[in-house]
């Protein structure tokens, strides 16, 4: 049976989800570090964990404000603005700096050479989920979520979400973001149709 994942709606339920990612695994940071990557520039996850050193920190060490990279789901080009993340950009390279961690992958494996995988990712958020009994977390939970902040708190710009998402549709872009039928309504209830 597959598993639906949902966007994390409640801020409370997200600051809970973060805390456990950094304090109950041993990488925490590198963990925690990746789902804010993926939320804040609403990214798959496989092209947040395939993201080399490089492409977010400059030869000196500082980050860069933009990561160009190509979408391997789509191959389209992808200007990715590093800003929102700049601070939890900076704790993670302290981090690694703590950690002696060197790597050519900004999101290293804890047992190999590699970056973390997908599976990997996936085993850590259904710990979470399981540590906070929440059922609806998954690999996508990043992408999703960054998704639904972008929507609520930009007045429900539709085409900013669509354009961040590389979606083709607004109908598939209302379906990412989990908006159902009671979101819906609550949206609605908050409208003055005059």
């Amino acid at each position: 049976m597959k598993q639906t994942v949902y966007p994390i709606k409640d801020s409370n339920v997200l600051q809970e989800v973060q805390d456990t990612l950094l304090h109950n695994f041993r990488w925490g940071r590198r963990n925690l570090t990746i789902f804010q990557v993926g939320k804040a520039t609403l990214l798959r996850v496989s092209d947040v964990l395939a993201l080399q050193y490089s492409d977010v920190f400059d030869a000196q060490g500082h980050i860069k404000s933009h990561a160009y990279i190509h979408d391997q789901k789509t191959g389209k080009a992808n200007n990715l603005y590093l800003k929102p993340v700049e601070k939890d950009l900076m704790q993670y390279q302290q981090w690694l700096a703590d950690n002696d961690i060197q790597s050519k992958w900004l999101f290293p494996s804890s047992e190999h050479d590699k970056h973390i995988d997908g599976r990997q990712f996936y085993r850590i958020m259904q710990k979470v989920g399981s540590l906070l009994n929440i059922n609806y977390l998954g690999t996508h939970t990043m992408r999703k979520t960054g998704a639904y902040r972008v929507y609520m708190q930009s007045n429900y710009n539709i085409g900013l979400v669509m354009n961040l998402l590389n979606h083709s549709s607004q109908a598939m872009t209302l379906k990412y973001l989990g908006l159902d039928r009671e979101s819906t309504e609550n949206i609605l209830n908050n409208i003055d149709f005059g």
